[in-house]
């Protein structure tokens, strides 16, 4: 079913990348309202933690952290990229975020 949603939204918006942004299970940041997204392809990484801190009302002081399996990714890299190289199996690219480096690795 989200195969041929994504296929549906790439079609119809060639310049967007479907992304589903979920938050780390075990962590004590705020959950997000909305979990699917459709951003600009030529968006950043850090542009796209802009958007989530103010969804989920993110206080300044406050940390996030998001991951793309697993990995943090660069913050200057495009979303596009970052598609192409993760994207799943449905078309659509699933991002986790944290207020903690759950993780802890970079790209």
């Amino acid at each position: 079913k989200r195969k041929a949603e994504a296929e549906r939204i790439r079609q119809k918006y060639t310049d967007r990348i479907p992304v589903i942004c979920e938050k780390v299970e075990k962590s004590d940041i705020a959950t997000i309202d909305k979990k699917k997204y459709l951003v600009p392809a030529d968006l950043t990484v850090g542009q796209f933690v802009y958007v989530i801190r103010k969804r989920i009302k993110l206080s300044p002081e406050k940390a996030i952290f998001i991951f793309v399996d697993e990995v943090l990714p660069p913050t200057a890299a495009l979303m596009s990229s970052i598609y192409e190289e993760h994207k799943d199996e449905d078309g659509f690219l699933y991002i986790t975020y944290s207020g903690e480096n759950t993780f802890g690795e970079a790209i």
